[in-house]
């Protein structure tokens, strides 16, 4: 299944390639890909498959094809700085131990990921520096995410009252636009929010008086707002 979902990206959905990363993409085994890591089973020690698949800062153009949900054991998944384009398939919420997604700094667009919602086992999510566009859907707030990353892109909604459900230790929304205030149920996050990021998000009226019970708090940046 791996071998199927890395050739059908590479020679289906991978346009340009100008730092030559998939050139050795070929033949069974995809262990010895560039940027493809392997992992044993946990079931099967004996058996290795692929655990991470990492392209960072490869310039790649292309899309995501269906069948990278076929790639049933990843963790993690780094694709930050290429040219990747268009909308993430409804086929990755098959990747049931994906603990790190990074998609930051490509071309991806359309309404926010919602296939991300479907990862049981998601905890770092980077989407920022994209062209996603619209509402961020409020359940995002009640996923079990370490950090989460949604700067630079076309957002547009109101913090929701459960964003305090959030187990984050970093959240940043920066350069969105949002609107509204600042809900008081951030005081929730006191035992884990280490740095809120909400720069340049149309926020209105005054800060919760709340935020002061955020003892783990070491970075707050509101500015280039209308407080």
């Amino acid at each position: 299944d791996a071998y199927v979902a890395l050739q059908t990206w590479k020679r289906h959905a991978i346009f340009s390639d100008p730092r030559n990363l998939t050139a050795d993409w070929a033949g069974p085994d995809v262990c010895n890909y560039t940027g493809v890591f392997c992992a044993p089973l946990p079931s099967d020690p004996r058996v290795l498959a692929v655990a991470g698949v990492d392209l960072n800062h490869g310039d790649i153009a292309g899309y995501l094809p269906p069948e990278l949900g076929l790639l049933a054991d990843l963790a993690l998944l780094h694709l930050n700085s290429n040219r990747f384009c268009g909308m993430l398939p409804g086929t990755l919420r098959r990747l049931g131990l994906l603990h790190e997604l990074d998609l930051s700094n490509n071309r991806f667009v359309g309404p926010f990921p919602e296939v991300v919602l479907d990862m049981p086992a998601l905890r770092f999510l980077d989407l920022r520096f994209n062209e996603f566009e619209g509402a961020v859907p409020s359940r995002l707030f009640d996923r079990p995410l370490d950090a989460i990353f949604l700067n630079h892109n076309r957002f547009r909604f109101e913090i929701p009252d459960n964003i305090g459900n959030s187990p984050v230790s970093v959240l940043v929304l920066s350069h969105n636009t949002f609107g509204g205030c600042l809900p008081a149920s951030l005081a929730n996050m006191s035992g884990t929010l280490n740095e809120i990021l909400l720069i340049n998000n149309g926020l209105e009226s005054c800060l919760p008086p709340e935020i002061g019970r955020l003892r783990e708090l070491t970075v707050l940046d509101v500015s280039h707002n209308q407080l």
